[in-house]
């Protein structure tokens, strides 16, 4: 007899209802603003109750610029970097022991000040400028790796060591998602190299927080869609006769076994999975948007379109309880070559996009409790490359964030003259991940999962919060 045509003997009522002590974080999920007993937890998250402080953001937003835009060329304006272009620079000269760090390159865009606040940013974005008072821009971020892969790493998952869960995945065990028919977890045209999965994986968490990939960097949005969703070959009701079948195993598996997390993460999947199918498309779907809507974010124009339809579809997935979502573009900030015109181009696509995401959020409300975050694995040398090109630099970079308890309106931090290293209130990337979580109510130290007789954490042994960053 083939799964498909197996009829149980129980009721669908009965198979959930049987089911229900492996369903803790789905049935958390579910509840929307209700807290379940340390004991329901335990299967897939703390065994404290969440959140452990209270909450500034309910989601985070991230904007993923594959390859590390240039910060000297966006957000920190060195007028000593443009006096000294096509120089020596001296590393004595910023403090580093090394007589020679290469030649100075100044950046051809000019710079203002915007908003009341007077956040500096250059001529790259022009839509963006125009929501700088809303934006906290950290001017001294640095992390470690030179290469795109650890980088990526890092900034994804905290480590390049070992095979760590994903920023994503560590919200979504944590805070479970608001809606029992999306995961906690999306991530928008992923990046399929350096690090592939790794990047939104769960790693030895439940597989219930894995990242749920739309697509890849590579393939326009509108193309996309996520992978097994709908199965053409059997009907609703032959499907759910199928995972009641699939279950029933599982569930004798756990009562064989004292304790399996992973399992019992496996049938909230399968569960969320079915449940999907009918929820999915509506939200991915852009029909219901007005012409307003789709022209804020630039979409149905060009060079806005792609990046544009993955800010708004970020927005209704937010808007639909998804915790943590992450757009990506594709890998074509890595400008070791045409500095200038590939900054101009890439800025290009994703201004118009950012801005009206930002002002989409702050129209209906979102914004106050959605936390933006913008960035990158890196940023890009003040020394030229290849002639007009910018290297890799872990050393010193900018990134910002919006909403979701950031202080709109400040710069926070510092690199030295030329935009080598942080001078003022350096910011680590695990600093940065302590923050984000502190602002959605997580302790970065208390979040914790034992794996292979150790607790692991996202920030490690290492991480600050920057309270000074938040409102």
């Amino acid at each position: 007899m083939r799964c498909g045509q197996f009829i149980p003997t129980a009721t669908r009522r009965d198979m959930l209802r049987a089911s229900a002590g492996g369903f803790g974080q789905l049935a958390l999920a579910a509840m929307a603003g209700q807290r379940a007993t340390a004991d329901t937890l335990q299967a897939y998250g703390p065994s404290l109750p969440l959140p452990h402080i209270p909450a500034r953001a309910k989601r985070v937003i991230f904007l993923f610029m594959w390859g590390g835009p240039s910060h000297v060329d966006i957000f920190d304006p060195k007028p000593a970097l443009n006096a000294e272009s096509g120089k020596p620079l001296s590393g004595k000269s910023i403090g580093i022991d090394r007589d020679q760090l290469g030649t100075a390159l100044g950046s051809p865009f000019k710079f203002a000040q915007y908003g009341d606040s007077g956040v500096w940013m250059s001529e790259l974005f022009p839509h963006l400028s125009q929501q700088a008072d809303r934006m906290c821009v950290v001017r001294s971020m640095h992390t470690e790796g030179s290469a795109h892969g650890e980088a990526l790493l890092r900034l994804h998952t905290g480590q390049a060591n070992l095979v760590r869960p994903s920023v994503g995945a560590w919200v979504s065990y944590g805070l479970g998602c608001e809606s029992d028919s999306l995961p906690g977890f999306i991530t928008i045209s992923p990046p399929r190299g350096h690090g592939g999965v790794q990047n939104y994986g769960n790693a030895f968490l439940p597989a219930l927080h894995q990242g749920t990939a739309i697509g890849s960097a590579e393939t326009p949005i509108a193309q996309a869609a996520v992978s097994n969703l709908v199965n053409k070959k059997l009907t609703p009701d032959l499907q759910r006769k199928q995972l009641s079948l699939i279950q029933s195993l599982n569930k004798r598996h756990l009562r064989n076994t004292v304790e399996d997390r992973q399992i019992e993460g496996l049938i909230a999947n399968y569960e969320l999975a079915f449940r999907m199918q009918s929820t999915m498309p509506q939200v991915m779907s852009l029909a219901d948007e007005s012409k307003s809507t789709l022209d804020l974010y630039g979409i149905d124009s060009e060079p806005t379109d792609n990046f544009g339809r993955q800010c708004l579809l970020a927005r209704k997935f937010a808007e639909s309880g998804v915790r943590y979502i992450q757009v990506s573009t594709n890998y074509t900030w890595d400008h070791h070559q045409k500095v200038q015109s590939g900054h101009i181009t890439e800025s290009a696509k994703v201004d118009r996009p950012i801005a009206g995401l930002l002002e989409d959020l702050a129209r209906r409300g979102m914004l106050e409790d959605t936390l933006v975050v913008w960035g990158a694995e890196f940023g890009r040398t003040p020394m030229v490359e290849n002639g007009d090109g910018r290297n890799h630099h872990p050393q010193g970079f900018t990134m910002w964030l919006a909403g979701g308890g950031a202080r709109g309106g400040l710069t926070y931090g510092s690199t030295d003259d030329f935009g080598y290293a942080p001078v003022e209130n350096p910011v680590h990337m695990h600093d940065l991940h302590a923050t984000m979580l502190y602002a959605l109510g997580l302790d970065h130290e208390q979040l914790t999962y034992r794996h292979a007789g150790r607790d692991f954490r996202l920030t490690d042994v290492y991480g600050n919060i920057v309270h000074d960053i938040l409102t």
